[in-house]
């Protein structure tokens, strides 16, 4: 049976919401971390540090709040573009973050799966991170997925080639090509869409996250830079989402009130 995970050091609980109003998915850009480290005269690679208990305390937040899928964007395809120095410590950090905090997660009842593309990653970190989804698999509590050399639009793309694969192969029709089918084709087709979309750090843009999943989710953005950055933080986003309007393009006719416009 797992375990849940202990509670916040200030004794802080989470918000009591209906079932309904607390998102199911959760997609986190973890952003900030260089500038937090610069701005106390340390290199990048210490903010990145710094995130990794961020990140567990956020994981810990989503259980006892109700959220089921965590999805945490830990290296761009993007991010190659850093300086070889960042990309080797990101690499390893990636890896060795897995490996340290495995047990634990799965000690809580998550499910660690990977999303993102094979190549150029490093040999270690797809087995860490093979390991990590082998060791959870029966979880249910809630699913952590690993964001990896991932990109919104090689995702998409990816999914693209695979489906014309199979066109052109006799294994699918064209004329049948739907919504559906390229969600099939995507790196964790049964993944739900995103339902709260949480960035840190003051930037206000979806960087290439999860924008297949994400197109209509509900944006949130911190001030805060990501290893400042705690559970607290996940609940006052979910107490956000809670109180939007969700209509998925559709629209209703409400009289207007001295406070309430009319929509």
């Amino acid at each position: 049976m797992p375990v849940p995970p202990p509670p916040h050091p200030s004794g802080a609980r989470p918000p009591v919401l209906p079932k309904e109003l607390v998102p199911k998915h959760v997609a986190i850009v973890m952003d900030g971390n260089g500038r937090w480290a610069n701005a106390r005269g340390l290199p990048r690679t210490a903010g990145h540090a710094a995130g990794e208990a961020s990140l567990l305390d956020v994981v810990a937040g989503a259980i006892e709040v109700g959220v089921t899928h965590v999805s945490a964007y830990a290296f761009s395809t993007e991010n190659w573009s850093r300086s070889p120095e960042e990309v080797r410590f990101l690499m390893g950090f990636n890896r060795d973050v897995l490996r340290r905090r495995r047990d634990v997660m799965n000690s809580w009842g998550v499910r660690v799966r990977w999303a993102g593309r094979r190549p150029r990653l490093w040999r270690s970190v797809i087995t860490e991170l093979e390991e990590a989804e082998r060791l959870t698999a029966g979880n249910t509590t809630c699913t952590l997925t690993m964001c990896v050399n991932y990109g919104g639009r090689a995702e998409i793309a990816d999914a693209a080639k695979a489906i014309a694969q199979d066109v052109a192969a006799g294994r699918l029709k064209a004329d049948k090509v739907s919504e559906k089918t390229v969600q099939r084709y995507l790196d964790e087709p049964d993944l739900p869409d995103v339902d709260l979309f949480l960035r840190s750090s003051g930037e206000q843009r979806t960087s290439n996250f999860m924008i297949w999943q994400a197109a209509y989710a509900e944006l949130v953005f911190l001030d805060e830079p990501w290893p400042d950055v705690d559970r607290r933080h996940l609940w006052r986003a979910v107490e956000t989402y809670a109180r939007r309007d969700r209509r998925y393009g559709k629209a209703v006719d409400r009289p207007a009130t001295p406070d309430r416009p009319g929509t």
